[in-house]
């Protein structure tokens, strides 16, 4: 793994190598693949109440746990497979976001359904591109805004959960759906 470039300016949050990595390379990309839209549904749930940091070094066991995060074979998981998850220690062992987790895949296969891909249904809350915002370093960026208010209360009614509207505001920011890197952030413009 190529380590993170030195000697530029990023968002504060951006503290370790693991997180410099995450940073420069993933977070505020704009993501249209559904599997990788998928990932980070479950990944901002579990992270509820936990840092992210937490989740990132604990993501390429979630990949293996949840097998590459497909919601076909997430949806079909019973319980069995949650007892299995429930003693990997390479995971969040929470009997509650693992049930959500198996629970957002048949919401998510149901989207899917109906729009044809859950990109052309997460994407309408932000008009089809990504929202652009000009944050200094150092200022507070909000922790939800009017459209995860509504993601969050359009997801809820579909079926989905662990999914406030703080967890779908992450879920926006990781996936590119806004950019909130610092306007001084060497990634702001990219």
């Amino acid at each position: 793994m190529k380590t993170p470039k030195k000697n530029v300016v990023r968002c504060t949050w951006a503290a370790n190598e693991l997180s410099l990595l995450y940073h420069d390379r993933e977070w505020g990309v704009p993501q249209h693949d559904d599997r990788v839209l998928f990932e980070f549904l479950i990944l901002e749930g579990a992270q509820a109440g936990l840092s992210w940091d937490t989740i990132l070094r604990k993501r390429e066991n979630y990949r293996v746990a949840f097998d590459g995060f497909d919601p076909e074979k997430i949806a079909r998981y019973g319980r069995r497979k949650t007892q299995q998850l429930l003693r990997d220690e390479g995971i969040v062992r929470n009997r509650l976001k693992i049930a959500s987790a198996i629970r957002n895949a048949k919401a998510f296969l149901a989207v899917q359904r109906e729009f044809g891909s859950f990109d052309r249904y997460i994407w309408q809350f932000v008009g089809g591109k990504p929202r652009v915002n000009a944050w200094r370093l150092g200022k507070k960026i909000p922790a939800r805004t009017l459209e995860s208010d509504a993601m969050s209360k359009d997801l809820k009614k579909r079926g989905f959960n662990f999914i406030g509207s703080t967890i779908c505001y992450a879920f926006m920011q990781a996936t590119g759906m806004v950019n909130d890197h610092a306007v001084e952030c060497f990634r702001y413009r990219e």
